[in-house]
């Protein structure tokens, strides 16, 4: 018998976002996606998280390749940084897949170093020892797939990110064939993702969506300013479609926007009618009801074309009286707060607002419960491992691959970090691996730690409170200060007698260390100084300020 083939999440698995699923036997590894988790509220000043993929870096001469399932940012996002740290790995991926990798890496100055293999669903290549292949399944980006990986113990397969849309705006319907074919030959592991999973019936057709917008489009008095995921070119074609059906030309805003449609349209994978698109700058030439656009900016986010769009604060449009604007998006959970101030902003300019659940021209990407269960039931895994997803959602997944028939024993939810051994034996879980969240905060990738987010968030809920004083080294005594600085703690105006109080605390401790035969060390009287000031501005106030005691020597 051969080593057992271990699979190991390093993000993705009871969280959303960050996917990286790890699988190994031997001297190889293959790994299926890279992605980032954008921040929550309280991860203070970080710009994304990564998977901590030290596991990989450690073992930089077993990694044989990355294959991406599709070019979301929760599957690509991470490449950037674990590229750097591996050894030349080859990437693997389909035809638009791999171009829009390529725009990523050109702004990291990494593609001109990376590897491209470029797949075709149904043509077979190796990675290291492993047979790997694709097929094609419906998201809310194309050229996705899903991917098998055959071991001397039978196949696995990783669904990537998928629903059964049977009349996708590309034409290119879920491969149900090919996933026939793989279940002929027998499934060992099936891993699936569960986004939706808590979610009962069948997941609506992206062809809803332009229904939706038809009548937007048919009733709006004014301009109408759309916003989705970058990503979403099928989304896009539909709008401008729809638009240049009504009279209406279309601008495409924001950067990420801008570049996934030009690498989609230089692929062929995105094609406008003659005359549809209108360059931002020439929008005020153009009466009102001539004008549709296509915005980034559908989280919310700060930086993005439509909350400058709400604020004022954009160059080539200013949201006025008579403008519909259309949030076709969905909120990741974590942003309801940022869109909802971006709505509020754009209701306070005049527009009116498309974005209650009911209303909005969205659908999701991903399967719903029958879907899944059809899956299942296609496949008929002898094991089953819920992936892509909170916790929760494994769970409700799990049980629905039990009540299908999978063996209780042999449905696994498992956590970032946690080893899925198989071999002839049968599924079991090994030794945890470590694993965690990388912070990348401006140029710094993993140097703020969980330490430092303590800090901040310590500073950012209750201020802090700085004393500087100098001290005699031969005497000990206070030859300047303490000087005493504070920010987020108490108004400064109110603040007076409060630090009178504190310096008077200072000196008085300061008095009590420094007697007896020996000066006390300085690091001794940091921490007097800690200890007696945060006791004292709690007992005066409540509240516990980041103390920072500064002495210097003379």
């Amino acid at each position: 018998m051969g080593k057992p083939v271990r699979v190991i999440p390093l993000g993705g698995v009871g969280e959303i976002g960050k996917n990286c699923m790890a699988i190994e036997q031997g001297d190889d590894i293959v790994v299926v996606d890279a992605g980032l988790m954008f921040p929550d509220q309280e991860m203070l000043g970080i710009d994304i998280v990564i998977p901590d993929y030290t596991y990989l870096r450690d073992r930089g001469d077993k990694v044989r390749g990355i294959i991406i399932t599709h070019a979301h940012e929760d599957h690509i996002g991470a490449l950037p940084y674990m590229l750097r740290d591996l050894p030349t790995v080859p990437l693997y991926g389909t035809k638009l897949t791999l171009g829009l990798i390529k725009t990523k890496l050109r702004e990291h100055k990494l593609a001109d170093r990376t590897i491209f293999r470029e797949v075709t669903p149904g043509t077979p290549f190796e990675v290291g020892h492993f047979k790997c292949d694709t097929y094609d399944v419906c998201h809310s980006i194309p050229d996705a797939v899903g991917v098998t990986i055959d071991t001397e113990y039978g196949t696995i397969v990783h669904s990537g990110d998928w629903k059964f849309d049977h009349t996708p705006v590309d034409g290119r319907v879920t491969d149900f064939a090919r996933l026939a074919a793989i279940a002929g030959k027998g499934v060992l592991l099936l891993m699936s993702d569960s986004t939706r999973a808590e979610v009962a019936g069948y997941t609506p057709s992206e062809r809803h969506v332009g229904e939706l917008f038809d009548g937007i489009m048919a009733r709006a008095p004014g301009r109408v300013i759309t916003t989705t995921f970058a990503s979403n070119i099928s989304r896009v074609k539909q709008i401008v479609d729809i638009a240049h059906a009504w009279g209406r030309r279309t601008a495409i805003i924001g950067r990420s926007m801008e570049n996934y449609s030009r690498t989609a349209k230089e692929l062929g994978y995105l094609e406008f009618p003659e005359g549809a698109i209108v360059h931002a700058g020439d929008i005020g030439k153009l009466a009102d009801h001539e004008i549709c656009i296509i915005t980034t900016g559908s989280q919310g986010e700060p930086t993005s074309a439509l909350s400058r769009m709400a604020l004022g604060d954009h160059r080539h449009v200013a949201v006025k009286e008579g403008d519909t604007v259309v949030m076709s998006a969905t909120p990741i959970p974590g942003n309801e707060e940022l869109v909802t101030r971006t709505v509020d902003n754009l209701y306070k300019l005049g527009a009116e607002v498309i974005y209650d659940p009911g209303a909005r021209p969205h659908v999701s990407g991903h399967a719903s419960q029958e879907e899944l269960k059809l899956l299942i039931n296609i496949l008929r895994p002898k094991h089953f491992v819920p992936i892509h997803g909170e916790y929760r959602m494994l769970v409700r997944h799990a049980r629905i691959a039990m009540d299908l028939g999978v063996d209780a024993k042999k449905a696994f939810v498992i956590t970032n970090g946690d080893v899925l051994e198989l071999d002839d034996n049968g599924g079991r879980l090994g030794t945890r691996i470590h694993t965690g969240e990388v912070y990348v905060d401006g140029l710094g990738v993993g140097d703020v730690s969980e330490s430092v987010m303590r800090d901040r968030l310590s500073i950012g809920s209750d201020g802090f409170f700085l004393v500087v004083l100098t001290i005699e080294r031969r005497t000990g005594r206070v030859v300047a200060g303490p000087d005493i600085v504070t920010k987020g703690f108490v108004p400064e105006k109110d603040a007076g007698d409060l630090i009178e109080e504190a310096r008077a605390r200072i000196l008085a401790g300061l008095g009590q260390a420094q007697s007896g035969e020996h000066l006390a060390e300085v690091s001794a009287l940091r921490d007097e100084i800690h200890s007696s000031l945060s006791s004292f501005l709690y007992e005066k106030t409540k509240r516990r300020p980041m103390v920072l005691p500064v002495v210097m020597q003379v």
